[in-house]
């Protein structure tokens, strides 16, 4: 066996977001070079917002600046909107500045030209009456956006490229005081505000929040702002007062303490007052300090001084150091009062916790320059583990998301239950039902891979293949060159697949191995009476359609089976010859207008050279009524009374219609051992095996079946068999017993 590379899955149909290992390698004159590269392009250019281009990328490369990002990665967003006026933009941008700067601009413009076109579409159906209920199209639009970022966002550097961009255009309609695009508020609102939050970027989300607010309730939002604005200068002299009495104090006590004032956001104070139905008034952060010292025990000594100073509300108290947030945010969250009897809301964090507050994953931006050989003191294994972390934050803010547009009712316990997500070991992320095992993770992967996985590593140790995976957990499948997918795998109660599309894989390969081998057996049958009839040369497809089927595969199905009698196959290869009817088998008696009547007004087949045959249109047999025609050149065609073709032939020609009648031995049916053939239809409801059941009745009954055509449309089956019979009358009770088959809708004689 071998270890399957997961190289080689590129060309399995996945949607994942992948960290890449490749760096934007840090060019000292990366920004300069890129700002001039890209202002001759743009500075003339206007985004659809109606937005400078120019003006909004420098504005992008100053957000991502302020939150911790490299240079390199500010000089990516010129080029993104570069290439959109560039005829070849990958092989310009790489010539210049070196493949992984191409790679990310050109995937990033992908996912904003996706965006657009979605939007553009969106606003067309709205302008055209057809926009759904407010609700559903906020959910539409979150999951369309959601399932973008996660099918582009290859690098991780996408999606900060993207949350940069969204922040600066919703500043720029803030300053313009243009109208909003319908959707873009709620989008931001509901898509990038949460994914800054799981990546714990609080500068950016806090932003985003407040200007979606501001856009999609701006009355709520001034009266907000106008409550914060009132008694501004008491409130922030009392703040200031405690603040610097909170950082000499705990100078005094050896703490080297910072004390500042934390910025109060709209949208989450409206947030805590309709979550907990509070009046402006009790909601305790508007008036917030921020205390940062150097490590963990001097924020639990901060936490005791203040406690010791001022009184605390005990219900209000957080330790989001010992059980971080799920997105790794720490720090210790108190309320306490002041001695006039104010609310003052403290937060104690240390500064590596204050960073990552502030920039979050940015922080993790170091394992992109890390590369195999580490970089600036983070090893190779660290980076991986940052860059593992950083995508299980995703996955998180992915599930939120999915889960409120599916189920806003739904506790966050019971979001998303039915689904997993997992990692390969190139830190590709695959979505998988609940209860999915390593065989299914094959299958996600590639058929090919599933049929020949024989083992699997979960976070790198051995597991039986019907482990149940869990969320973020790393996977990896080992393959055989050769080889196929074991029955015990469709067995429920083992436990090996979970998902429809493993099942669904596994059963095709063995209805194709048991489809092969009943064919095989077919051909080899057919094969045998050809070589027994000295008919090799014919060709089997030819043999299959004039037998009615539309291959010789599906020749050879039926005959594998054992629902299509060989016997068809022997009459085909050897036609029968028309029966020609002894020369006492019919008596023909003109008319007795006629004047040549003979001795005894009789006249016998052959006798004075007259002619006679059986008609094919309508193949009587004893005891049917039968009348003559005299045909020109052919003697007399023999018909039964009934025959449409007769009734035809006499309103054109009655004068030569003769009266013809069974002789002697005909009148008792059988009595001489003639047979004759004659033609049944059937229809009926198409099924395994219906042809095999009709042949058995036949067979029973001793009638010979000379020929059989079938046609199947849209699961009803028409057939026509050809049957020797010595006494027609008999093929009434015969077509009584067809008629009981299952599935027989009518069986009557042509």
């Amino acid at each position: 066996m071998k270890r399957l590379n997961p190289a080689a899955w590129s060309a399995a149909p996945l949607a994942v977001v992948t960290a890449t290992t490749d760096s934007l390698p840090e060019q000292a004159d990366a920004l300069v070079r890129a700002r001039a590269f890209a202002e001759p392009l743009l500075s003339q250019q206007t985004l659809d917002t109606g937005e400078n281009v120019l003006a909004h990328a420098d504005a992008v490369a100053d957000i991502l600046r302020s939150i911790g990002g490299s240079q390199a990665m500010q000089a990516a967003s010129f080029l993104v909107y570069a290439c959109e006026h560039l005829n070849k933009p990958h092989e310009v941008i790489a010539k210049a500045f070196g493949d992984s700067f191409a790679d990310l601009a050109v995937e990033t413009t992908k996912l904003v030209r996706l965006q657009r076109m979605a939007r553009i579409a969106q606003n067309a159906a709205s302008k055209a009456g057809q926009s759904a209920p407010m609700a559903q199209t906020v959910a539409t639009q979150t999951e369309s956006v959601r399932k973008m970022l996660l099918a582009f966002s290859r690098d991780l550097r996408v999606v900060m490229l993207r949350l940069a961009s969204r922040l600066q255009t919703l500043r720029f309609f803030a300053s313009s005081k243009l109208p909003v695009p319908p959707g873009m508020a709620s989008e931001s609102l509901n898509v990038f505000a949460p994914l800054a939050n799981r990546l714990g970027i609080w500068e950016v989300k806090w932003e985003l929040e407040d200007l979606a607010f501001r856009f999609l309730e701006p009355d709520t939002y001034r009266q907000v702002a106008q409550w914060l604005d009132q008694k501004r200068t008491e409130r922030e002299a009392a703040v200031e007062t405690v603040r610097l009495q909170l950082e000499t104090e705990l100078g005094r006590q050896g703490i080297a303490a910072q004390v500042h004032g934390r910025p109060k956001h709209i949208y989450s104070i409206v947030k805590k007052m309709r979550g907990k139905s509070l009046p402006f008034e009790q909601v305790f952060d508007i008036r917030a300090l921020r205390i940062v010292v150097p490590n963990v025990p001097d924020c639990y000594s901060a936490l005791s001084w203040v406690h010791s100073q001022f009184s605390p509300i005990t219900a209000e108290f957080d330790d989001y150091i010992a059980k971080p947030k799920g997105n790794g945010y720490q720090s210790l969250h108190t309320v306490v009062r002041d001695a006039s009897g104010q609310a003052i809301e403290v937060q104690i964090r240390t500064t590596e916790m204050h960073q990552h507050s502030e920039h979050g994953v940015a922080a993790h931006w170091v394992y992109k320059e890390a590369g195999t050989k580490g970089y600036a003191g983070v090893t190779a294994d660290g980076a991986y583990e940052a860059k593992i972390a950083v995508l299980r934050q995703l996955l998180a803010w992915e599930r939120d998301l999915s889960g409120a547009a599916a189920a806003p009712n739904l506790p966050s316990s019971a979001v998303l239950d039915d689904r997993i997500y997992v990692l390969t070991p190139e830190a590709a992320i695959v979505e998988l039902p609940q209860g999915a095992t390593a065989v299914d993770f094959a299958y996600s992967v590639h058929t090919n891979v599933g049929h020949r996985c024989r083992g699997a590593r979960i976070d790198g140790v051995m597991v039986p293949l019907n482990t149940p995976l869990k969320n973020g957990q790393t996977v990896e499948v080992t393959t055989v060159k050769e080889g196929g997918p074991s029955r015990d795998w469709l067995n429920p109660e083992l436990g090996y697949l979970a998902s429809h599309r493993g099942r669904a894989k596994v059963r095709a390969w063995f209805n194709a191995l048991a489809l092969g081998e009943t064919v095989a057996k077919g051909r080899e049958l057919v094969e045998k009476i050809l070589q027994r009839e000295g008919r090799t040369s014919l060709k089997l497809e030819d043999l299959a359609s004039d037998l009615g089927f539309n291959s010789a595969e599906a020749l050879f199905e039926v005959v594998g089976k054992d629902e299509f009698s060989l016997r068809n196959i022997e009459i085909l290869l050897r036609p029968v010859e028309p029966a020609v009817a002894p020369e006492d088998s019919v008596v023909l008696r003109k008319p007795r207008q006629s004047s040549h009547a003979g001795k005894g007004g009789v006249l016998v087949v052959g006798v004075d050279s007259l002619m006679t045959q059986l008609a094919k249109c309508c193949k009587p047999a004893p005891p049917d009524v039968i009348s003559g025609f005299v045909t020109r050149g052919k003697g007399v065609s023999v018909h039964r009374a009934d025959c449409s073709n007769l009734r035809n032939m006499v309103l054109r020609s009655a004068d030569r219609v003769i009266e013809v009648q069974w002789g002697a031995n005909q009148g008792q049916a059988g009595k001489d051992g003639s047979v004759y053939p004659v033609d049944v239809a059937i229809e009926a409801v198409d099924r395994q095996g219906l042809l095999r059941d009709i042949s058995e009745v036949f067979t029973k009954e001793k009638m010979n079946v000379i020929g059989v055509q079938t046609q199947s449309i849209k699961a009803i089956a028409w057939m026509t068999f050809t049957v020797e019979v010595q006494d027609a009358s008999r093929l009434h009770k015969v077509l009584a017993v067809v008629g009981d088959l299952q599935g027989v809708r009518s069986a009557r004689r042509r």
